[in-house]
């Protein structure tokens, strides 16, 4: 299948653009077209991951991408100071297979939940599609330069989306988010240069993300594993590892880092906080495993304990501040924050399962977070209030809604037999199996699972059950149960997160290989 990356990378594009040159008010064909964009690319990842080898048997990472699309794009000689030579080097291998049908997936359902948008149409659905081809870009890049690029592409459309189509609040949120992820974004910039001026393509500098994962440095060079160069007493490869910890941690977002998304999502919305929660922290995840323990494994050993201790902090700081929250679209928010600390204890747990789990636990609430976030946004729609105490006993007025509510909210709090539950269940497994780190790390990471049941089963019983009750008699008659378009965004989401929930070896399949080809590399450095 020829090209089929950089049609599913620069479709979106495509039709942006061609959506400049219709006047702003169809605000109709803005979203039919933006619907039919990210459709044909979900029907192109699809088609990819049906075509997808699980047997690559490969000795290097270089045999472990498939889809492979490599042309010079940039090339400057700078005399003496030496040359720059940047790629347009994509492929698929799989870790990144199930993320690009992921995000192609969330990104369709974010444009249903779109469908209502009639102000300022035209620039929102513009911004939407450029946030989906940076989205997929940095899923299938293996040209640094072309991942950082299509990174710092993310901040500025949800910049905007935040900032123009948020609430009351939405500048201050924005330009939170902005200037922290931002700040991220240097520290990985820094590694970046310090990776391009140390890894080599034969004689000349490379940005190849290929070459940086087998390893291939010049000698002498400031990130050589075999003679690494002391920065103020510290390994520089030692350094580079923390700062993508950092980086990459703002975009999870790992605590302390955190302070960013709840008020991003409280503001966004409701698409916007789909995408964000179902894909943008993906990003950071994705990166750390990618980039962060794959180039530097050796680093990696030596900080297990340090990242799983970060993890066990977000694990139970998001789930304790997500049981204090009033505000339903907040208690999520925050739910994220506790869930993505599993991400980086399966990481750091540096095992097959632990690093399955993580992987799954990504797609896994990748899935259930934007559902989350559309259940918040069916209540906030009607009435226009998300604070829990005004709402009691909706299952009578509301039921199917409630249906949904109970799988997405049973889901999150890791119920067997829907897909929160195989992540869970595997990070926790790789955390009690890990020699890197105390079992007390496995121990204070199923406290998080109690937290997050108690903060679940609270809200299901304040708002759901008891007595009928809204604050306000104009709700009265607005307490409809779902539309036809909304039952069209969670259906799908439900029936995905049940079927992995079930037969998980459906994404696991893809994933296994390389997951087992990436613990070999990181053994070779165990004592």
């Amino acid at each position: 299948m020829e090209n089929i990356l950089t049609y599913i990378f620069l479709f979106p594009l495509l039709i942006a653009f061609v959506m400049l040159f219709i006047p702003a008010g169809r605000w109709k064909i803005f979203r039919r077209l933006s619907f039919a964009a990210v459709a044909i690319q979900l029907i192109l990842s699809i088609a990819m991951a049906l075509d997808f080898s699980k047997n690559m048997n490969a000795d290097s990472w270089e045999g472990m991408f498939q889809f492979v699309e490599q042309v010079s794009w940039i090339s400057m000689d700078l005399g003496s100071v030496g040359a720059i030579q940047i790629q347009y080097f994509l492929g698929v291998d799989g870790i990144s297979m199930p993320l690009v049908v992921l995000s192609s997936f969330v990104l369709l359902i974010g444009i249903i939940s779109s469908w209502n948008i009639q102000e300022k149409a035209k620039g929102y659905f513009i911004l939407y599609l450029i946030l989906s081809s940076s989205i997929i870009g940095c899923f299938i890049s293996l040209d640094f330069f072309l991942f950082y690029l299509c990174f710092e592409f993310m901040l500025l459309p949800m910049f905007f989306l935040i900032g123009i189509w948020g609430g009351k609040r939405r500048s201050y949120a924005s330009i939170k988010f902005f200037l922290y992820t931002l700040l991220g974004s240097l520290f990985i910039l820094v590694v970046m240069i310090g990776l391009y001026l140390s890894v080599v393509d034969g004689e000349v500098n490379t940005f190849s993300l290929i070459k940086m994962l087998d390893g291939n440095y010049a000698e002498g060079s400031i990130l050589d594993p075999a003679s690494p160069q002391l920065i103020f007493g510290y390994s520089a490869r030692v350094l580079a590892f923390i700062f993508l910890i950092i980086g990459f941690g703002i975009k999870l977002p790992a605590v302390p880092v955190h302070t960013w998304l709840p008020d991003a999502h409280v503001e966004a919305p409701t698409p916007i906080s789909v995408v964000l929660a179902g894909l943008l922290l993906k990003v950071g995840a994705y990166g750390l495993l990618r980039i962060a323990y794959g180039i530097f494994p050796d680093v990696s050993i030596d900080y297990a304990g340090f990242v799983a201790v970060i993890g066990v902090l977000s694990i139970l700081y998001g789930g304790m501040n997500a049981l204090a929250q009033r505000d339903l679209k907040r208690m999520v928010a925050y739910s994220s924050v506790s869930h993505m600390g599993f991400v980086l204890v399966g990481l750091a747990s540096l095992t097959a399962i632990g690093f399955s789990g993580s992987l799954f636990h990504m797609v896994s609430h990748g899935l259930i977070s934007p559902a989350l976030f559309l259940i918040a946004g069916v209540i906030y729609d009607r009435t226009g209030n998300r604070q829990m105490e005004n709402f009691s006993g909706l299952a009578s007025k509301m039921p199917v809604y409630t249906f949904f509510m109970a799988v997405f909210f049973f889901a999150g709090l890791g119920l067997p037999g829907l897909s929160g539950f195989v992540g869970e269940l595997m990070v926790l497994m790789g955390a009690f199996g890990s020699s890197h780190f105390s079992f007390w790390i496995g121990i204070l990471s199923t406290l998080g699972i109690a937290i997050s049941a108690a903060y679940f089963l609270w809200t299901i019983q304040r708002m759901f059950y008891g007595k009928y009750f809204v604050r306000e008699s104009a709700w009265e008659g607005s307490m409809l149960d779902l539309t036809a378009r909304e039952k069209l965004m969670l259906i799908p989401l439900a029936a995905v997160v049940i079927v992995l929930g079930i037969y998980p070896r459906l994404m696991l399949d893809y994933s296994n290989e390389t997951i087992e080809f990436f613990i070999q590399q990181i053994s070779r450095f165990n004592p």
